[in-house]
């Protein structure tokens, strides 16, 4: 019988972003290799309310000696403490690299697997580009959590190629497996739609308030938003805040903020527009985007680590020029709203059934 410890961040709130989508897939595979009753969850909570000037203060404090995210050393000292009783711990995110650390200074027995669901200095580095002071306490706090993970892990689990190989770079370490983003899914026995895309489609832009999100959609509205003929859809956590900060930009752009659910949204999209240019790991929209059999136009990043013939989907843009012309043509040829070969992509290698004995390999 194998025992796990599954330690993982936990945000508050009931809108999941892209990482913490992640990490559930992360929880449901192991939970199916190694039996519910076998796996235990340990989470580390941040909350989101508002923090007071202390809280904030030991924080900073605490990130001087490598402990982010809520971590501090009487907490990493119960995490070692509860390990001893397990075969493995899967550390889901490498920024709490000190656990590993401290499981391998103890004398822990079994083996560590850590799950970088990106290389974390760049983006944190674009997370936290706009708050200097954050970017100084903070980097180096992230890079020495990075370092440890690959010091101290038994195995790593990237999401793509393009991670594993900076990874080797950065810390001389190769990451013994790449396993891509995948979602449970949600789409089973639903009827595809027959429609054709609009004559003026609907375009709709998915992501939450971050900072190459929004330098992306803030770049196509300004340069392809008045080229086209199209209807335009910004969805997201956090995403009203955008009509404060560019107000012009964002008048004629309808935003929903904070929704629960998006399955309606993505069953009127025509077209998911995906103008992502900065980032690391994988973008967990476009998986989702896959998963709905939507037509998705995106950037080079947007694909990033998907194994998909972009013209198929709908097509790989990374200038407003591009951008344009497939838009253009989209409003011109109208073709099927459910895009069959993003769909089977999903299925084939993006589902959470298609990654289990990826996951399965690495016992």
């Amino acid at each position: 019988m194998t025992r796990l410890l599954f330690i993982h961040y936990k945000k508050s709130g009931s809108i999941l972003e892209g990482g913490e989508q992640c990490t559930n897939r992360n929880r449901s595979a192991l939970a199916k290799i190694v039996g519910e009753d076998n796996l235990t969850s340990y989470h580390i909570h941040e909350d989101n309310e508002k923090k007071s000037l202390l809280t904030m203060l030991g924080s900073g404090i605490l990130s001087i000696f490598n402990y982010y995210y809520g971590l501090s050393p009487r907490r990493v000292k119960k995490i070692v403490a509860m390990a001893q009783e397990y075969d493995y711990v899967f550390i889901d995110r490498s920024v709490f690299g000190i656990i590993a650390k401290a499981l391998k200074k103890s004398g822990y027995k079994g083996k560590i697997i850590t799950f970088f669901h990106n290389v974390e200095v760049p983006y944190f580095r674009a997370k936290l580009s706009h708050n200097w002071l954050a970017r100084l306490l903070l980097l180096g706090c992230i890079d020495k959590n990075d370092k440890y993970s690959c010091k101290y892990s038994d195995k790593l689990i990237v999401l793509n190629e393009r991670d594993r190989n900076e990874i080797k770079i950065r810390y001389g370490r190769l990451a013994e497996s790449v396993i891509p983003i995948s979602l449970a899914d949600k789409c089973q026995n639903k009827p595809q739609s027959q429609e054709m895309t609009s004559e003026k489609p609907l375009c709709m832009f998915l992501g939450s308030y971050f900072p190459p999100n929004n330098e992306g959609i803030i770049w196509f509205a300004k340069n392809v938003l008045p080229h086209v003929s199209i209807r335009m859809k910004i969805v997201g956590k956090g995403m009203a805040q955008l009509r404060n900060d560019e107000p012009k930009l964002m008048k004629d752009i309808e935003i929903a903020s904070d929704v629960p659910n998006l399955e309606p949204f993505f069953e009127e999209a025509d077209i998911m527009i995906l103008p992502i240019f900065s980032g690391s790991g994988m973008k967990v929209k476009t998986c989702e985007s896959l998963m709905y059999g939507k037509n998705i136009i995106g950037t080079n990043e947007a694909f990033e680590g998907y194994d998909i013939e972009t013209e198929k989907v709908g097509g790989k843009c990374n200038s407003a020029q591009e951008f344009i012309a497939i838009l253009n043509d989209f409003a011109k040829n109208p073709r099927p709203r459910f895009n069959e070969y993003s769909r089977n992509a999903f299925l084939k290698n993006y589902s959470e059934e298609a990654v289990i004995e990826k996951f399965r390999k690495i016992f």
